[in-house]
């Protein structure tokens, strides 16, 4: 047989085995649990990367936590009637899909939904979810070693079970399922003679009317409800261990507060100018309202846990619809007793507004185990010890910011290293970076059982950004596109910047970027106020004044008087 035919048969078959590895790469199954925020922009991620992904979610609908339910389903995220998000809209986008410029600021959870399934609907992520379809358990396959697939196991509604094999998993649960109710904290509950239930299952004020409230917790939840009780209630008392800092959706000039603080310039300033930075936005927040006054003020600083949003909570303090009281010490039949001693008769609900645990009971327990408060994760989405990098946990974090942009580029990120684009340090490498960042957590926030994951958002999503390649180079822009790059360094860091290079690229990122000042501002264009007719400019009017005084100087003071005036400045002429 000719050498050149065996040499041509030989390379054939390269060429075929090579063609399956590339395919094999390019065609890979994922399961993604949940069709939340977290789980559509895992979805899309997937496409992006030519990947296949098959979603579960265990209701029959899109939206995970933003959907609003009037009966709580036990095991899934509820949010009450009154929500509204508290990121504004250009910070919280989908990087590549900027919300419709009619839509609010600040978004009811209906105008969030809106936006959600506008997203869903352009890059066709429907048909991949498999609706009402629960993940009732995660197994590596026997040959996981080699091949890193994953045995899901699912439940559909009427009890029928599935088992399918998929080449990578993203977790997309999201925590806010499991109330936390911590009733051993309280002596006396159990003979409590009104009413107490957990904030997951408050969906209005309807039958609180002339109640007396009391509403432990003073988080996001906390406020919220304290506020919308305290319009029906005939008092509501809000019970606080540690107190908050508390800040207004609504910032200097009426505009969104998180475009103004948001920006890279002021990140810059903050890691420069630590203290000085911290003092000076507590001075700021004080100004709007004393906490210390009104029993808010916490012992830790702005930055060390994420603030309470609320625009409405002062006004209903100032007003005495709503008391801030201390921790409670006990309860006695009707009665709330305080620790400082007070004592509140005649309660009839109580409200715990005490957060939630996290549960991912279908995950292998060996997967489970924790650093610090918070699951052992290298950059909070990959398992250290697994042979093959085929899991990922997208969304689970608590971000000083919108958690919608931190999912996507977690879900970029995870992609990438599925396809094998992308490589991750050694075990141990990573395990010993997660212990470095656990610390670094408990010394910079107040981290608890219930907010493990707190981080900032432009240097985790930099971080992410840089692995993926999409971190912009702001030195870059400001020298070839000095318009882009001033909006880069002093505007809103929006998610549009993770568009504009490398991997993801999306042709529109700059207009986006350019325009997003023009979606601010036209929800507030329902009125068009004339302009008023123009005026003196006040630099004009302050060299109308200074050519007045020198007229006057001119009428009383002699020639001798100016001349001896000018005559000093050898630079300026003497009048003659």
């Amino acid at each position: 047989m000719p050498f050149s035919f065996l040499s041509g048969l030989f390379l054939q078959i390269q060429l075929s085995l090579l063609s399956s590895l590339i395919v094999s790469n390019m065609v890979q199954k994922v399961a993604v649990i949940g069709a939340g925020i977290s789980g559509l922009t895992s979805i899309k991620s997937c496409l992006d990367e030519g990947l296949e992904p098959t979603c579960f979610e265990s209701s029959h609908d899109i939206g995970g936590i933003w959907r609003y339910k009037e009966t709580p389903v036990p095991g899934h995220p509820n949010i009450y009637q009154s929500v509204v998000i508290n990121s504004s809209k250009e910070i919280m986008a989908f990087s590549d899909f900027p919300p419709p410029a009619d839509l609010p600021n600040n978004m009811h959870h209906s105008e969030v939904m809106q936006y959600v399934r506008l997203y869903a609907e352009a890059f066709k992520l429907l048909p991949h979810i498999h609706f009402q379809t629960s993940v009732v358990s995660l197994r590596r396959t026997p040959d996981f070693t080699t091949t890193g697939q994953w045995e899901v196991e699912t439940e559909r509604d009427g009890g029928h079970r599935e088992t399918g094999v998929f080449d990578a998993v993203m977790v997309c649960s999201g925590h806010y399922s499991q109330p936390h109710l911590p009733l051993s904290d309280f002596p006396g509950i159990e003979s409590f003679e009104g009413r107490y239930f957990h904030s997951w299952h408050y969906r209005n004020a309807e039958g609180l009317q002339g109640k007396r409230v009391v509403v432990i917790g003073i988080g996001n939840s906390g406020g919220d409800l304290a506020v919308d009780i305290s319009r029906v209630a005939e008092k509501v008392y809000l019970s606080t261990r540690t107190g908050a800092w508390v800040v207004g959706r609504v910032g200097d000039g009426g505009i969104p507060g998180d475009l103004i603080w948001s920006s890279r310039m002021a990140r810059l300033m903050k890691m420069l100018f630590p203290w000085w930075m911290t003092r000076n936005l507590q001075k700021k927040l004080n100004m709007a309202f004393d906490h210390k006054l009104y029993g808010l003020k916490p012992k830790h600083g702005v930055f060390a846990q994420i603030p309470v949003v609320n625009d409405d909570l002062p006004a209903r303090i100032i007003s005495g619809r709503v008391k801030v009281k201390p921790n409670v010490k006990e309860f006695r039949g009707s009665s709330v007793i305080f620790v400082d001693g007070s004592v509140l008769e005649k309660v009839d609900v109580v409200v715990f507004a005490t957060g939630y645990e996290y549960n991912f009971s279908y995950l292998p327990s060996d997967l489970q185990a924790k650093s610090g408060h918070r699951l052992r994760l290298y950059k909070h989405v990959f398992q250290p010890t697994l042979t093959r990098p085929t899991l990922a946990m997208v969304g689970f974090i608590h971000s000083f910011g919108a958690i919608n942009p931190v999912s996507e580029m977690q879900g970029r990120w995870a992609t990438r290293v599925f396809k094998g684009l992308l490589t991750l340090p050694s075990e141990k490498y990573m395990l010993q970076e997660i212990e470095n960042d656990t610390i670094n957590l408990h010394q910079r926030f107040v981290c608890t059982k219930r907010t493990p994951l707190q981080v900032e958002n432009i240097p985790y999503l930099d971080s992410l950004a840089e692995l993926v390649g999409a971190r912009p180079s702001i030195l870059w822009f400001l020298m070839t596109d000095p318009k882009l790059g001033l909006q880069l360094l002093l505007g809103p860091c929006t998610p549009y910047q993770y568009r504009l290079t490398g991997p993801g690229r999306w042709a529109g990122a700059r207009q986006a970027i350019l325009t997003q000042w023009e979606r601010v501002f036209q929800p507030f264009r329902t009125r068009v106020v004339p302009e008023p007719e123009p005026q003196p400019s006040r630099h004009w009017s302050i060299s109308v004044i200074f050519s007045g005084a020198v007229l006057l100087c001119c009428v009383f003071y002699s020639k001798q008087h100016l001349t001896s005036f000018w005559a000093p400045l050898p630079f300026i002429k003497s009048p003659q």
